[in-house]
């Protein structure tokens, strides 16, 4: 599972600046939250070498009795809960405060790994930003600039690296030929996740009910169907801000998008009597950026007329369109219909996302996109493509080589991703195209 990071400290010395850096990104995947960090957002780590997640929080009031500064603060503290290791951040061009102070006697008392991280050092020495803050008992303070990124990336491997020693020989192992197909059952809550785990085992193996939170955590379930192997993760749901108050559930979030990490395919499951929500279409967005395969279900679609099914395509098509790569099945997991259909597109994204593609025929199949479609020119050349070779599967990665590849629009990339989709039969899995340009050896030099 990948470890996860806390950012914590009290408002404005630049968690969300931080966060941002860490994940490459200025708004959370999954948590539908405003722009002012008052709850917590979740992020993919993209700093480093080593997969991981990174939670935002709000400024943090630990005395605080009611009031917004309160919940604030409950969701700082579960965040922690959350955490693996926690970075608590302290402005180094205010010095130390009394707010900081406190923080830091609630931090010591949480049993978790901790980092003090001085920010906003840009131009500082060492020695005279850190001083002041040894005081709080976590060591050596770590001096980064979140808005320049000077030491944020060696903030981030030293964060992880318990998590990611280098293994022995003996240690090492290759993934399992043929082994089980790993997939993640992931949606809102009270979408008929359980149920439909109940219906692919053949036995009641989950509690499921009609009763949102039933699924504390996420399990892991070994099955056989038609003679192939798999393991459901079946995870608790995602909830809308300010619904769920209980840690225990709060706490399903992170365990969520750890089994999305852990995957090799997604089922998003939604609820064809309700209608498709943002948070579901931040879901969707965290399993794209995941690169993991996908599946939609669209469960309960027995109880709905021939009017309220045309509604909810209409509403599907215009909220997930993102997800044209994937394969929608409109299902009832409760009364087992549409189930064959839904794990033949499982089988089948499993074997796109790690499908082999040929250096030759990408390169033909490039070929032929090109001369149906050549890309716009770039002022006064036109971008040259000359071969395409795999990067890696699951997701998929064609890199294509040439000159003048920085001219290639968003569109003219769209419009190859769907020729390799339709040559190499790429439904249900995200395919990333990178573009690398060669030097050009007829360029004048000066």
């Amino acid at each position: 599972m990948k470890p996860v990071i806390a950012l914590v400290g009290r408002p404005n010395v630049g968690k969300s600046t931080l966060f941002n850096r860490m994940t490459r990104s200025r708004d959370a995947l999954v948590a539908d939250l405003p722009g002012l960090t008052r709850d917590r957002h979740y992020g993919e780590g993209r700093i480093g070498d080593f997969p991981h997640l990174v939670i935002d929080t709000g400024g943090f009031e630990p005395v605080a009795k009611d009031g917004i500064l309160h919940e604030m603060a409950k969701q700082t503290r579960q965040a922690v809960v959350e955490a693996d290791v926690v970075i608590f951040i302290v402005d180094g061009r205010q010095g130390i405060t009394p707010q900081d102070s406190v923080i830091a006697d609630y931090l010591r008392k949480t049993g978790r790994k901790i980092l003090l991280v001085v920010n906003k050092a840009e131009g500082m020495k060492y020695s005279a930003v850190a001083a002041d803050f040894y005081e709080l008992g976590f060591g050596d303070p770590r001096a980064i600039s979140a808005a320049h990124g000077d030491g944020v990336r060696d903030l981030v491997e030293e964060a992880l690296a318990p998590f990611y020693s280098a293994p022995t020989n003996d240690e090492a192992v290759e993934p399992e030929e043929g082994g089980p197909i790993r997939i993640a059952i992931v949606g809102r809550p009270n979408v008929g996740k359980s149920t439909l785990v109940n219906t692919l085992l053949g036995e009641e193996r989950v509690i499921a009910f009609d009763m949102p939170g039933t699924t504390r955590d996420s399990i892991y379930i070994d099955f056989e169907r038609q003679g192939k192997r798999y393991t459901l993760i079946d995870t608790a749901g995602l909830r809308r801000r300010g619904k769920v108050f209980e840690a225990i559930e709060k706490f399903s979030v992170v365990k969520t998008l750890q089994s999305i990490a852990d995957a090799n395919v997604v089922i998003l499951l939604l609820d064809a009597q309700q209608d498709v929500s943002d948070q579901d279409a931040h879901i969707a967005g965290f399993v794209v950026e995941s690169g993991r395969a996908l599946v939609v279900g669209v469960n309960k679609w027995d109880g709905l007329d021939e009017y309220a099914r045309e509604r909810i395509k209409n509403d599907l098509e215009r909220k997930l369109k993102f997800l044209d790569f994937a394969n929608f099945h409109f299902i009832s997991a409760a009364k087992r219909t549409g189930i064959g259909a839904l794990m033949k597109s499982v089988d089948a994204a499993y074997a796109a996302a790690m499908s082999k593609m040929p250096t030759p025929k990408l390169t033909r199949a490039l070929q032929e996109a090109v001369e149906f479609q050549q890309p716009r020119r770039a002022g006064v050349s036109r971008p040259k493509m000359r071969y395409a070779h795999q990067g890696g599967s699951n997701p998929p990665i064609i890199v294509i080589h040439g000159t003048g590849l920085s001219g290639v629009t968003d569109a003219y990339k769209r419009y190859l991703e769907r020729r390799f989709r339709e040559t190499f039969g790429l439904t249900g899995t995200p395919l990333r195209i990178e573009l690398r340009s060669g030097k050009n050896p007829y360029a004048k030099t000066e």
